[in-house]
């Protein structure tokens, strides 16, 4: 295939910096090819070269499309590439969406600056083109802004914006990383099948290496701004040569899972739980929205209870409930004998101590003007008020290294805040604060879901090793079919605020009993992978 874009000893400053270092990478007309590795690889500011999107950054080398050096191009002259020839889907579209426009207006606009189109024009094609990538009711949906879309649904829009010139050559960043498995799925068959109807050539950029294998021709592998390895995807990503590339593949999750005593007895119980939300449906006139729909669920004394579905599915909703922070319409919730949706305000302080939390984004969790002793031992003032300060902060140094983290490896750690943490140090410093009252349950929503591959494994494998020193029952909340896969003993599959299906967790893998539980396994691309 003749080349396209070819990006040749591309070395990129900030000051003194160096963060690219002579990165050479090719890519033919109508290819894919992803590029992998963890945060501060450099990707994303690779990528954002290509377009001349790097603020205040020195680049030296080429990056030549079509034969033409883009570094040599002035910025008026970028401005007529961006869109139009090169084109970008950002990773999260409710940032990357102007919030003060509609999605149809901000398509348009793409065709009337680079197509010269007039305004009814480019109308009339932004509402075809959100049609071609599958939103419903395209002409309603032009005149919504982003807030009012589903996930999924803006990432269709922002494709459709990206297209709308019929670049030759697609950058897509993360593109899926915060959608379900299923829509996940729909949005690479969508790229799919416009990249070939268009004849674009691809630049992939993700995390997900199980991704990249399925999804790209070729991948290259980045580490700290340099390319060690690069070839055809199924060749590098299931017999890496580089030690970085092996490390990158040995972090998927494993499943390490205890078998439970026979006998291990009930902890957590809910009953016919619901939960209902009022909507307004016209001026007047209001209607219930069943978010949980009479579940019955049962958690066993060091079990991982693995809860999945699609956004919207009522996961999230009902760990609210069992964490008595969101109030039952019906049905009842039990920790032990005591009864949790009907505690008195005082009873639910005591509880607290009983059931933690931990939730998806630890950076939006945790207090940011709060030191990280202060952080981890407020569990601690609250519950076990008699401590002095002294043996208060004994206990947060202990737990801290109980979850990897000491004053050795982060200088100063205890006066610290949040901001001064990577991503997955801050997840530690989420689950220390809810380990250190020694619950019997522990909530963890989505807990890895925004990690690199190496930190997510890392995590995991803290859980499991906490879970078996003291015991601790796990719900656990993930759109992640292979993290689910990996820490379960039985899964739960919710659709529509109902449960469909509940299994143990190998069987449910191995037999799945509905087709919906079936089609999430498809898309994850988990039916032949390693358990």
């Amino acid at each position: 295939m003749p080349l396209l874009l070819s990006i040749e000893n591309l070395s990129i400053r900030f000051g003194e910096t160096k963060v690219v270092h002579d990165l050479s990478l090719d890519i033919a007309k109508g290819e894919k090819v992803g590029l992998v590795g963890e945060s501060g690889s450099g990707k994303s500011v690779t990528a954002l070269s290509v377009l001349g999107l790097v603020e205040g950054a020195t680049c030296e080398g080429a990056i030549r499309l079509d034969g033409d050096n883009l570094l040599e191009r002035s910025e008026r002259q970028m401005r007529a590439v961006r869109g139009k020839s090169v084109a970008m889907i950002f990773q999260e579209p409710m940032t990357s969406l102007n919030p003060l426009y509609t999605v149809g207006n901000q398509v348009a606009e793409v065709l009337t600056t680079h197509e010269m189109v007039g305004p009814a024009q480019a109308w009339s094609r932004a509402v075809e083109l959100l049609d071609r990538t599958g939103i419903p009711e395209p002409a309603r949906r032009a005149q919504a802004y982003p807030h009012q879309l589903s996930g999924g649904q803006r990432q269709r829009a922002m494709i459709a914006m990206a297209l709308a010139c019929r670049p030759s050559l697609l950058i897509a960043d993360e593109p899926t990383t915060a959608l379900d498995v299923t829509i996940q799925a729909q949005v690479l068959e969508l790229l799919d099948e416009l990249q070939r109807e268009f004849g674009m050539a691809m630049l992939f950029i993700t995390h997900d290496l199980n991704l990249a294998r399925r999804y790209t021709d070729r991948v290259g592998v980045m580490e700290r701004g340099t390319l060690v390895e690069s070839g055809p995807s199924a060749e590098v990503l299931t017999h890496p040569k580089h030690p970085y590339t092996r490390r990158l593949v040995d972090s998927r999750p494993v499943r390490e899972v205890q078998a439970l005593p026979a006998d291990a007895p009930p902890l957590m119980v809910a009953h016919k739980a619901r939960v209902e939300f009022g909507v307004r449906a016209g001026w007047l006139r209001r209607r219930v929205f069943v978010a949980v729909d009479d579940v019955d669920l049962v958690l066993v004394r060091g079990e991982t209870l693995g809860i999945v579905g699609e956004s919207g599915s009522g996961k999230t909703t009902l760990a609210m409930a069992l964490l008595a922070l969101q109030p039952l319409a019906g049905g009842e919730v039990l920790l032990g004998p005591q009864r949790v949706d009907t505690a008195s305000r005082r009873e639910l302080v005591a509880l607290r101590q009983r059931i933690q939390v931990v939730f998806q984004d630890p950076f939006a969790s945790l207090s940011p003007r709060r030191t990280v002793e202060q952080i981890v031992g407020e569990g601690l003032e609250v519950h076990q008020p008699q401590l002095s300060a002294a043996a208060r902060r004994e206990a947060v140094v202990a737990m801290l290294a109980e979850t990897g983290l000491t004053q050795e490896m982060v200088p100063g750690l205890l006066g610290r805040y949040p901001h001064e943490f990577s991503g997955g140090q801050r997840q530690r410093i989420a689950v220390a604060r809810a380990m250190i009252v020694r619950p019997e349950v522990l909530v963890l929503d989505e807990p890895t879901s925004a990690l690199d591959a190496t930190v997510q494994r890392q995590v995991l494998v803290l859980l499991t090793r906490l879970q078996q020193s003291h015991g601790t029952s796990y719900v656990l909340i993930s759109h992640d079919l292979a993290v689910i896969r990996a820490m379960s003993h039985r899964i739960m599959v919710m659709k529509d605020g109902a449960v469909v299906e509940q299994a143990d967790a190998q069987a449910l893998f191995e037999r799945p009993g509905t087709r919906y539980t079936r089609e999430l396994i498809r898309a994850a691309g988990l039916q032949d992978g390693p358990a």
